[in-house]
């Protein structure tokens, strides 16, 4: 199992478990002040979680590129798991914020959490398209 592989799933296990405590948390009576803490838990759900754990797979396992490059280029998986993890982390300390005391500097810091997200979508579809082929 190639090293990025095995970052990108032990980030997304431990961000499923993150997102268990969290959804705990938020189910407790006494949660009402952190209530803007929800999407951030769908956040380290669906992208922590479920889309780190198919970006590693499919890094593994798709289709190899070519002999030399099995897995294309690994650099971009690298960009990838970074500005996904970058947004992420961003996403969780700036939603709460956000939703309990907006400022410019929250809603600015939700914009790069979101602009790096689509980053490492569009990295990972351009690294990925070229091994998906006929045979």
């Amino acid at each position: 199992m190639p090293i990025l592989t095995r970052w990108f799933l032990k980030a997304a296990l431990l961000y499923l478990l993150f997102a268990l405590i969290a959804g705990i948390v938020l189910a407790l009576p006494a949660a009402s002040p952190i209530t803007g803490f929800f999407p951030a838990y769908f956040h380290m759900l669906t992208f922590g979680w479920l889309t780190q754990l198919i970006f590693g797979v499919a890094f593994w396992m798709f289709p190899k590129y070519s002999p030399a490059n099995p897995r294309g280029h690994e650099w971009l998986g690298w960009v990838t798991f970074i500005s996904l993890n970058a947004g992420l982390v961003l996403r969780v300390i700036a939603e709460p914020i956000n939703a309990t005391t907006p400022s410019a500097l929250s809603g600015w810091t939700m914009v790069a959490s979101a602009l790096l997200q689509w980053l490492s979508g569009v990295v990972f579809a351009i690294n990925t398209w070229t091994r998906v082929k006929e045979r």
